[in-house]
């Protein structure tokens, strides 16, 4: 009996495995929306090096 049950999980857990993997789409959350957008239009950068004082002792 014990067998036929653990063998009826395994079955029953590949087939909700496979389910969820290949035929159910994921709907898009918002933060993956909000991840994918910065992906696409990425945020502006500024050379922060270009704003740093010199280094102590030099005579810039």
């Amino acid at each position: 009996m014990m067998p036929y049950m653990s063998g009826g999980l395994v079955i029953l857990n590949a087939i909700t495995l496979g389910y969820y993997l290949f035929i159910q789409q994921p709907s898009p959350t918002q933060s993956l929306q909000t991840a994918q957008e910065t992906l696409i239009h990425p945020l502006p950068f500024d050379n922060s090096a270009e704003h740093i004082p010199p280094l102590i002792g030099s005579e810039d």
